[in-house]
């Protein structure tokens, strides 16, 4: 008779876990519509990428834009200079070594910054896994992003495997601070 007074007592427990994310996504979603971006954040890792930066921050020449290990410096300095977008308004930062640290090493300049939302930039094949690990990171400072999708030759997109590993990490960082990044390396090369 105790045992079934104490399994009773767990009943809200289910549904709790299922609600839970879905009002956290529900959430999001609407400071997503709610929120204007306030700066463009860029990945690194196509200089595409960069060059489609550079028209947005044109075309928003109140924005700033951040690149996360993107091309060298000189290179993206150039880039940005001729699509008339000032120094000042570009933030360069190479601590990055993958898509993880992309935001983990941003979050906190961006929050400091008094940015609640950002352009995210990215190739089509990499915003899967690029928009999990965003929800995560950037979620954990209260800042929403609005995807931007930049074409490529890549045909397919990232496994959903690689997808879910980087989320698990990005949840690993939120609780410890650390992103698991030689473990994640490790895992990479053994994946398809």
């Amino acid at each position: 008779m105790e045992t079934r007074r104490k399994s009773k007592g767990f009943r809200w427990l289910w549904p709790a876990l299922l609600i839970a994310p879905l009002a956290w996504i529900g959430q999001s979603e609407l400071k997503t519509q709610i929120r204007d971006p306030e700066a463009i954040l860029v990945l690194g890792g196509s200089t595409e990428r960069e060059h489609y930066a550079a028209t947005m921050a044109h075309q928003y020449p109140d924005l700033d834009v951040w690149v996360s290990s993107g091309s060298n410096p000189e290179y993206a300095e150039w880039l940005f200079h001729n699509a008339d977008v000032s120094r000042d308004r570009l933030h360069l930062d190479y601590q990055a070594v993958d898509t993880v640290t992309n935001f983990t090493t941003l979050v906190d300049d961006l929050k400091a910054a008094g940015i609640n939302s950002v352009y995210l930039v990215t190739s089509d094949y990499h915003m899967r896994r690029a928009t999990i690990v965003g929800q995560i990171v950037l979620g954990s400072r209260d800042i929403v992003f609005r995807p931007i999708i930049v074409p490529s030759i890549e045909t397919h997109p990232e496994t959903l495997l690689r997808s879910l590993r980087d989320g698990a990490r990005a949840v690993f960082w939120v609780f410890t601070g650390r992103t698991g990044s030689t473990w994640g390396q490790a895992i990479s090369r053994s994946l398809p």
